[in-house]
């Protein structure tokens, strides 16, 4: 639901990305959301994910930090603390979808719009404005 808002508001699509848990209701929602599955990637500590958008090129790098290290780890690259980390990789482990917003100038409002849609740890990247 909290895409749907997102795009009502008009974020645009590039700027969104998911990460969460594979399996077929995931696809739809790419699907639905981006027009395209998403990448599949095995990430320590949480399985087989699905993942989509730009926060992935970043937690992952060029060293494949993502698959070796787990969400927990590799979020600190986009401005989280590692508590957060810890917290959307237990989640996202429970079943959880992450959801990311990179605007620097919008943060605060998509920030507003998690919480409404039952964000469960929603937070504001320090250095780049994601959310």
């Amino acid at each position: 639901r909290v895409l749907g808002a997102l795009a009502e508001r008009k974020f645009p699509s590039e700027i969104l990305s998911v990460v969460a848990a594979d399996g077929p209701g995931v696809v739809e929602l790419l699907k639905k959301t981006f027009g395209a599955g998403g990448d599949i990637l095995d990430v320590r500590a949480v399985g087989t994910l699905r993942l989509h958008g730009p926060i992935v090129k970043a937690l992952q790098s060029a060293e494949d930090d993502l698959s070796r290290e787990g969400i927990a780890a590799s979020m600190s690259r986009v401005g989280f603390q590692a508590h957060d980390g810890f917290i959307f990789e237990t989640l996202t482990k429970r079943g959880g979808v992450l959801v990311a917003i990179r605007s620097e100038d919008r943060a605060a409002d998509a920030l507003a719009l998690l919480h409404a849609y039952g964000g469960g740890n929603a937070a504001i990247g320090a250095w780049t404005g994601r959310v």
